[in-house]
């Protein structure tokens, strides 16, 4: 299957990125959003995103517009008709991605791919919202997207070996990541693994062991990570990262899972990371850490 055009429901975080990397691999995207106002904020987003890597020396200006051009912004779902895979990037519940499903679904063929960006949600429930439950898939980008060369191709129950065949395609040989299969669970590999490691962070830091700077060094210079695990929970979004061990609490019933009290703490006060400019460190209006 040539995938030639592709939908983005949702101008968030990922969203953006996902938009954005798609573009840069010579795609066209549509990217949808249910406001004008949240549409104007993912292009300021992306093109600030392209404007940093410029000044890097990574990109050129003629190829900022290229980009930019490939990307079609929209308040109406009915521009996804002319796509051949369509990726939801909305929140994490599951009623709005549900709902997000059926819109989909009452625009595209049954031979469009419907893949959701969801790290702990069931693909399995998501599809029963669509007719063709064969043809929906998970596809959970990392961020960030344009940087981390990694895709979990999620299988449903009705996941068809078509739909799983063409996706493995698409993200291999047209976006060239890597590829991994992950059968249906909770969290998936990914945000399974990276959730718990920063839970347990969490955990060092309640019980005094060491400063979330300290632990946050170990990390990176030991292990060679890029990011501490509380740089790395800041930049997910700490409401995110709460949600997520929620949701896999409720469904594994382990306590492992049980997320620490001073993520809820930080969560109630708003101090969700670098989307807000303050989380375990202070970021600047880039995103940058001060």
């Amino acid at each position: 299957m040539s995938i030639k055009k592709v939908g983005v429901v949702g101008a968030g975080t990922m969203g953006q990125g996902i938009a954005e990397m798609l573009a840069s691999k010579g795609l066209d995207v549509h990217l949808i959003e249910i406001s004008e106002e949240r549409l104007t904020y993912g292009q300021q987003m992306i093109e600030l995103s392209l404007d940093k890597q410029i000044e890097k020396w990574a990109l050129t200006q003629a190829e900022k517009k290229l980009i930019m051009n490939r990307i079609h912004m929209t308040v109406s779902y009915d521009a996804l008709a002319e796509c051949e895979l369509v990726i939801e990037t909305i929140t994490e519940d599951l009623e709005s991605k549900k709902a997000v499903i059926s819109q989909i679904d009452d625009i595209c063929g049954a031979d469009v791919i419907l893949a959701s960006n969801t790290s702990t949600l069931s693909l399995t429930e998501l599809a029963s919202a669509s007719a063709h439950p064969e043809r929906v898939i998970g596809l959970h980008f990392i961020y960030p997207v344009l940087k981390i060369d990694l895709v979990e191709i999620v299988r449903g129950l009705k996941t068809s070996e078509d739909t799983f065949a063409s996706t493995k395609h698409f993200v291999e040989e047209i976006i060239h990541k890597k590829g991994v299969m992950v059968f249906e669970s909770p969290g998936f590999v990914t945000s399974r693994l990276i959730c718990l490691f920063i839970n347990e962070a969490l955990h060092v830091l309640e019980e005094g062991v060491a400063s979330a700077e300290d632990i946050d060094s170990a990390m990176r210079i030991g292990y060679s990570f890029q990011h501490g695990p509380f740089e790395m929970a800041d930049r997910f979004g700490l409401d995110s990262v709460l949600a997520a061990l929620d949701r896999m609490f409720r469904e594994y019933g382990e306590l492992k899972y049980r997320p620490s009290i001073v993520l809820k703490k930080m969560v109630r006060a708003g101090q969700l990371g670098a989307k807000t400019g303050v989380g375990f460190f202070k970021y600047d209006k880039d995103g940058d850490r001060i």
